[in-house]
């Protein structure tokens, strides 16, 4: 299936097809010299894979995880891409799950200025959200996501097949982001959850096709594109204060999610679904430490956070909320009726 996000003089397309690696010439002009960024996790059969297309390449590989997504890291890559003489019309392709769309593409977004970049997501969790949409960043500590741009890519190739490298936990990760959008935007998205068997290339169909037409309405998140950070508010402070090292990015998106489901039968559906996929319990949690983090939030302004609530599955609601009332929902828990 071919998709395009339509963005003007941005636009793009987005290959989701089963061997869609072997002929990544339909999506990504090979024809320049190209920087092949991966962390040190990604298959090599992979990397290799797509290298053997790309006679003017040359692969950089940088330590698995979100400690790298950090300036010093960050560094390395710009000084490596100078060291190959990359230009203005050479173009980077991150190989990888989110860590690498976001490092990568910041180089991209501010190497020259500004570089043409490819997404090949190899993660669920990048196929079903992070890869489309521009949004690209590092951290600072462990504050997520607090430096970045939008940066578009030229393309997106999604191949299903990578995945059967991921452990069941990664694929479970990734599922969370897909759950998310279902919940705010397609209920049916929902349902494939509760079907006896996961329809997997189906679930990143449906999800991408949300995320686009969301980003093609809102680029840079100034209204509409504010719902796909439902679960993220909560979720990030938790991963931010707790996680890094101990839960998965979908994990706590999973945790975070429960917090602003306002319809108690939908709750018991999600955690229905959340008890399939195995995710953990929200762990005991420090309030004024979780609130901390809120309150650096990039999404937050000096008195309010912008809250997505549910109460109906593939429905949303936006809701300016006060530092104040977001204390009384973590205070009520995310369990509670």
């Amino acid at each position: 299936m071919k998709m395009t996000v339509n963005l003007k003089d941005r636009s793009y397309p987005i290959l989701i097809e089963s061997g869609a690696l072997s002929h990544i010439d339909t999506i990504l002009d090979v024809n320049r010299k190209l920087a092949l960024i991966a962390d040190d996790a990604i298959p090599e059969q992979w990397i290799q894979m797509i290298k053997d297309q790309c006679p003017n390449s040359f692969v950089i590989r940088f330590p698995q995880g979100e400690a790298s997504k950090c300036f010093s890291q960050y560094e390395n890559l710009l000084k490596q891409c100078i060291d190959h003489d990359m230009t203005r019309k050479d173009a980077i392709v991150a190989i990888g799950g989110g860590v690498t769309g976001d490092l990568a593409g910041f180089v991209a977004s501010s190497y020259m200025r500004g570089i043409d970049f490819y997404n090949i997501p190899t993660t669920l969790l990048a196929q079903v959200d992070s890869s489309v949409g521009g949004k690209v960043a590092i951290d600072v500590a462990s504050y997520k996501n607090i430096v970045g741009a939008f940066h578009q890519p030229k393309g997106v190739i999604i191949d299903p097949d990578v995945l059967s490298t991921l452990s069941q936990r990664q694929i479970h990760n990734g599922l969370v982001e897909a759950l998310k959008t279902g919940l705010i935007q397609d209920e049916k998205l929902v349902e494939l959850f509760e079907q006896d068997t996961l329809d997997i290339p189906q679930i990143i169909e449906r999800s991408i096709n949300v995320k686009r037409q969301v980003v093609e309405q809102d680029e840079k998140e100034s209204g509409l594109r504010k719902i796909l950070n439902f679960g993220h508010t909560i979720g990030h402070a938790i991963e931010g204060a707790y996680g890094l090292d101990t839960y998965l990015h979908g994990e706590c998106v999973a945790m975070g999610m429960l917090f602003f489901i306002e319809d108690q039968p939908l709750k018991e559906r999600v955690l229905s679904i959340y008890k399939r996929l195995d995710l953990p319990k929200v762990p005991d949690y420090d309030i004024d430490t979780l609130m901390s983090y809120i309150q650096h939030d990039k999404k937050s302004s000096a008195q309010t956070v912008s809250i997505v609530k549910v109460r109906q599955a593939g429905t949303f609601e936006i809701e300016e909320m006060t530092y104040e009332q977001i204390r009384n929902v973590l205070e009520r828990g995310p369990y509670e009726k």
